[in-house]
């Protein structure tokens, strides 16, 4: 099991805490040290007023983000947890990625997701009745113009006829792809076409606003675990996928203050599933309040594992 630490790029309440330069890459160092494997930040480009006001939040451009992460550390892994696919167009997006994973020395994971904003997608011009393709056309579209070869492609909106993109990504292969998604769709998606998924826990009445199927306990992830083994032996799929999910100990009723058995606890029953990473948000009211919680947990929590 590894850990994964989620950027506070949504605290706009606070941006010289949280939303800076500085604020980034100290937090991301402090992951680091604390022997986080990975961080990882969301995407919300132009998110609708409606959903803020219920509960939505701000993000930093991920890539921006990320690049801020990486040139502060120089093992902590950086995942985009997640990039809607559908907001870009493939190769921009193929583009991107291969940038952060140069510069970073091979550290990108790639999270994609079909989203779930309709009028975030009509503000951005994407396609939200094709969103699902639209991630299928990145994964291939990247795979083909990360390999530095001269690409003939064409799908909905682009067309690619001889063209090369360089440099390419750090790794021969690309950065791994992790696809979002709690429905079966995803989970074959990620199956026959990535390198992990990432589903995440969602009662009934938010899977229908998310338009996702729920996820509501333990069960229900193991479930869907045995079906993506089922599916793997099914295409032939022999290499290891990984499963990154969300720490549910961590509802926090005071910034700070959790039962630290309970989480190791919950790492273990999930990792006893096949779970492989675990996200780990942990709130805090200013940036020092959150490096030493960020170093606590890492003390308390990975290094008693």
């Amino acid at each position: 099991m590894r850990f994964s630490l989620g950027l506070p790029t949504d605290r706009v309440d606070a941006p010289a805490e949280f939303v800076s330069g500085a604020a980034v890459g100290e937090v991301a160092a402090a992951a680091e040290a604390a022997g986080f494997a990975s961080c990882f930040v969301t995407e919300h480009p132009f998110p609708p007023e409606k959903w803020l006001r219920h509960g939505g939040h701000h993000a930093l451009d991920p890539f921006v983000a990320l690049s801020f992460a990486a040139a502060a550390t120089s093992t902590l892994r950086l995942q985009t947890s997640m990039v809607v696919a559908g907001y870009r167009n493939p190769f921009m997006l193929a583009k991107a990625a291969a940038s952060l994973d140069a510069l970073s020395g091979g550290r990108l994971i790639l999270g994609l997701a079909a989203g779930y904003l309709e009028k975030e997608f009509d503000a951005v011009g994407g396609d939200f009745a094709g969103r699902s393709a639209a991630v299928d056309a990145a994964i291939a579209a990247s795979r083909a113009a990360w390999s530095g070869s001269v690409v003939t492609w064409e799908g909905p909106g682009f067309r690619a006829a001889g063209n090369v993109m360089l440099p390419t990504p750090a790794r021969p292969d690309g950065p791994p792809i992790w696809v979002g998604g709690n429905s079966r769709a995803a989970i074959r998606r990620a199956v026959e076409s990535a390198e992990g998924w990432v589903p995440f826990p969602t009662p009934a009445g938010v899977a229908r606003a998310a338009r996702t199927a729920a996820i509501e306990s333990v069960d229900d992830l193991a479930e869907r675990i045995v079906y993506a083994r089922e599916h793997a032996e099914a295409v032939g799929r022999t290499r290891a996928l990984d499963i990154c999910f969300v720490s549910r100990s961590l509802n926090m009723i005071e910034a700070g203050r959790y039962d630290r058995a309970r989480v190791v606890d919950e790492a273990a029953e999930l990792e006893s599933l096949g779970v492989t990473w675990l996200h780990v948000t942990l709130p805090a009211r200013s940036r020092t309040s959150l490096l030493a919680a960020v170093e606590e947990f890492g003390s308390s929590v990975i290094d008693a594992r």
